[in-house]
């Protein structure tokens, strides 16, 4: 069996890096990054293509929006480990089209399962969005409630979770 691994924290705190140099130090080739978010203007392009280059050649990308299970299954063959980035874009695509808080959270379960019966590790990111203000509409509560019992339920399938905090990584389970 893999390791599955949960990176989580808030906004720019470092958990992609963090999660990226985690992948690097478990594999040397065929990293796979499954990139969730869909670019919807220019300034999320930028932030896709500056991504991309701090990535080298040992890397491949699969841009997947919704089936990201599908992904980590076919691709266990050929990746040493997988990278995914992140679930926060993954629920917000969801979310986007119209499914139920039930129908995501049945997502995340058998996200969370495929993660933790991979051979090959799996690593995660996702957003912490619950510590800041609670948000002033019924749609942005909703979607806060649905994140955090999202984390909750892939930390507790994860082997190891990690909270950053200004670019910090604390291992708050596992390690």
């Amino acid at each position: 069996m893999g390791l599955f691994t949960f990176v989580t924290g808030g906004c720019r705190s470092g958990k992609s890096s963090h999660a990226q140099a985690l992948a690097e130090s478990l594999s040397t080739e065929n990293r796979l990054y499954v990139a969730t978010l869909q670019p919807m203007d220019t300034e999320m392009e930028r932030r896709v293509t500056d991504h991309q280059a701090q990535r080298d050649d040992s890397w491949y990308t699969i841009e997947e929006p919704y089936d990201i299970v599908r992904v980590i299954e076919e691709e266990q063959g050929r990746a040493e480990v997988i990278l995914v980035d992140c679930i926060t874009l993954w629920i917000t695509n969801l979310f986007m089209a119209e499914q139920s808080e039930a129908e995501i959270l049945a997502f995340v379960e058998d996200f969370a399962s495929a993660a933790s019966a991979s051979p090959v590790p799996v690593i995660t990111v996702s957003n912490e969005v619950g510590m800041g203000i609670v948000p002033e509409n019924t749609l942005s509560r909703l979607f806060r409630d649905i994140q955090g019992a999202a984390n909750q339920r892939i930390a507790a399938r994860a082997d190891t979770v990690i909270f950053t905090v200004s670019g910090i990584p604390l291992t708050v389970k596992g390690g």
